[in-house]
């Protein structure tokens, strides 16, 4: 069994530190919402979708920031292994809001700004910064 969270994070990382342009992914609708929240906090530049049918894949323009990469580091904290939930009260930030958190909720997935101005919590993906 794959588990889809962090094969996306690990070739994000990897990727970024190789200094690609570009990362192909196979298409899943998870995988899409979170490259969603990702571009819309910065993290990547854009990312698309190709193919037809069956076979699909996520093509993803990594972005970098004056030479540098800006994934520098991505951490994991629910697993199949050990699930974890976190109350709205539970939510915190991230690096001092350099980071972010990304959390499945009930509202879809938010980064951790998104889910206190909401009051929701949820099982948290992991950490990006």
């Amino acid at each position: 069994m794959v588990d889809v969270i962090a094969e996306l994070i690990n070739n994000l990382k990897i990727g970024n530190l190789a200094g690609k342009e570009t990362v192909t992914l196979p298409y899943s609708k998870m995988r899409e919402s979170i490259l969603e929240v990702l571009q819309r906090e910065g993290f990547i530049k854009s990312y698309s979708k190709k193919g037809k049918k069956v076979i699909k894949t996520l093509e993803v323009e990594l972005a970098y920031e004056e030479g540098k990469a800006k994934i520098q580091d991505v951490q994991q904290i629910s697993k199949y292994s050990r699930r974890l939930y976190y109350k709205a009260s539970e939510v915190h930030g991230v690096r001092s809001g350099y980071g972010a958190l990304i959390i499945t909720t009930p509202k879809g997935i938010l980064t951790d700004r998104q889910a206190r101005k909401e009051k929701v919590g949820g099982e948290p993906l992991f950490k990006i910064w």
